[in-house]
């Protein structure tokens, strides 16, 4: 009997780059639109900050660009687009993430992620 190997996809180092680029590019409009809906976006985006950090921890890293990457997704498994619901499973995937990398999150990310959410989202508004 063969065995099939499934296709999935793991996130490497490699591929962290090209996905930093992409939650880089839709990171502040998909935090507009969820702000009313997550509660703890200003750890979402400090954790954001972290993920720039070079001094974060590769794992941490990974674990942030995998969640965000899920986050800025228009492919979810319940679209953004659900009133009310759209943002639930973004939630879920964020808060789990953050769970994992809350020791990598620095007061600096914090800090950033108050600033940046005063002038982006005010910006935006």
């Amino acid at each position: 009997m063969a065995r099939t190997v499934p296709d999935i996809e793991i996130l490497g180092p490699e591929d962290a780059a090209d996905k930093e680029a992409e939650i880089k590019r839709r990171f502040w409009p998909t935090v507009r639109k969820a702000l009313r809906t997550i509660p703890f976006m200003h750890e979402v985006v400090s954790a954001y900050y972290a993920m720039l950090d070079p001094r974060t921890p590769t794992r941490a890293k990974l674990t942030v660009v995998a969640a965000l990457a899920y986050f800025v997704s228009p492919f979810d498994l319940v679209p953004d687009f659900i009133v009310g619901l759209g943002f639930l499973d973004d939630a879920s995937v964020l808060a789990a993430a953050l769970a994992a990398v809350s020791s990598s999150i620095r007061e600096e990310h914090r800090t950033a992620a108050t600033t940046a959410l005063e002038e982006e989202v005010g910006a935006g508004a």
